[in-house]
């Protein structure tokens, strides 16, 4: 079997926000994917999987023409890999980056898997974010594109629950719907719920081919992580008032 022949736009997408890492590779017709475990491992991991599945390919990592990376929102340290990871390649390949929002990855996540005809639909994205909150998003999909119609930020739930239950979104999805289930059901109605499925490496690169396609990559140097939270520990008495809250049935408001 002849090998494949070098592919001089190959496009390479990852994400290491949450605690599952996604990869992806197009290389001409082929498409390469790779979802497993992430969280701490992934810093270990990630440079290895871009590795193989551009071997998988065929493909030098010289033929890498766009990078795309989830920037974000996420845990702290996903972050930081995928970004520096994106930024160290992206200078040594002399190519353009392509930030990806972590949250609309679910959405499309979503979208794929519950209503991949849909012409037009809203979708809710709610992520646990730790310390009682959550990273939320809301996004259109109209006329074949994404649209944001609440940028990501961190919410509490009980803020969140007000500003969703007078009009909830046709579909969410998230790691936070089960955690904050009690607060969120007038918002986020079970029936309308998606558990999205591992595939996260698909929905990140069609998001990065989409991106790709507006021509809207950035230098290297502006692979930059979408920080949320300027505060990333608790204090015991803020510990204390939180278990306090979650036994009472109720959650500390924080702005959003």
């Amino acid at each position: 079997m002849p090998a494949p022949t070098p592919t001089p736009d190959t496009v390479l997408a990852f994400d290491t926000s949450t605690e599952r890492m996604a990869v992806a590779v197009q290389a001409g017709d082929q498409v390469l994917l790779d979802n497993r475990l992430g969280g701490a491992a992934a810093s270990a991991s990630l440079l290895p999987t871009i590795e193989a599945l551009l071997q998988l390919a065929g493909q030098p990592l010289s033929s890498v023409a766009v990078i795309g990376f989830g920037h974000g929102p996420g845990a702290f340290t996903g972050l930081r890999t995928s970004c520096a990871v994106a930024q160290g390649l992206a200078f040594g390949l002399g190519c353009p980056v392509l930030p990806i929002d972590s949250l609309l990855i679910v959405a499309e996540q979503a979208r794929r898997q519950q209503a991949p005809g849909a012409d037009d639909l809203d979708v809710g994205v709610v992520m646990d974010a730790r310390m009682g909150e959550t990273y939320a998003a809301r996004y259109r999909w109209c006329g074949g594109a994404w649209q944001t119609l609440q940028a990501p930020a961190l919410w509490s739930p009980l803020a969140l629950a007000e500003a969703w239950a007078g009009q909830p979104p046709a579909l969410s999805a998230g790691s936070g719907l089960e955690p904050f289930d009690t607060v969120l059901r007038e918002a986020c109605p079970p029936a309308q719920r998606v558990t999205c499925d591992d595939d996260r490496a698909a929905a990140l690169l069609a998001l990065t081919l989409a991106a790709s396609r507006l021509g809207v990559g950035l230098d290297a140097a502006q692979a930059l992580p979408l920080y949320l939270r300027d505060k990333v520990a608790q204090t015991i008495d803020e510990r204390a008032a939180l278990r306090a809250a979650t036994d009472a049935g109720t959650r500390p408001a924080a702005t959003a």
